[in-house]
C-alpha cells in the first residue's frame, strides 16, 4: 500500500519525493478534482495526503471521500509554512466527531 500527495506547492512535493512518495502539484479546483479522481482509480494507494491549501479548494469532495470509508484514507497535512489550524484542532475534532470533551 502506498501514499500519494496532492500539493499546492512544489516544495512539499519535493520533500515527499525524498521520502519515496509520489504526487502532483495543483493550483486550481478543477486540477484538484482531476487529481483526486485519478488517485481514486490507482491500484494500491492507501493514503491520500492533501496539503491544507489544496484541500480548501475541495472541502465537499474530501468530506464525501471520508464519509464513504473506502481507501484511500484522506489526510490533510500542513505545507512548509506550517498548519493553518489552531493548536487545539485535534481536541476540537474529537469533540465534534464523538462528543467527548478532552482536557
Amino acid at each position: 500500500m502506498r501514499v500519494y500527495l496532492i500539493s499546492d506547492n512544489h516544495d512539499s512535493l519535493v520533500g515527499m519525493r525524498l521520502a519515496g512518495i509520489e504526487g502532483v502539484v495543483v493550483h486550481e479546483r478543477d486540477d484538484v478534482i482531476k487529481a483526486m479522481d485519478s488517485v481514486s482509480k490507482m491500484e494500491g494507494i492507501a493514503i491520500l495526503a492533501v496539503t491544507e491549501k489544496a484541500a480548501e479548494l475541495v472541502p465537499d469532495i474530501i468530506r464525501q471521500m471520508r464519509e464513504q470509508g473506502d481507501l484511500p484514507l484522506v489526510v490533510e497535512i500542513p505545507d512548509r509554512h506550517g498548519s493553518k489550524r489552531g493548536s487545539d484542532f485535534l481536541t476540537r475534532y474529537v469533540r465534534d466527531a464523538i462528543g467527548v470533551k478532552m482536557e
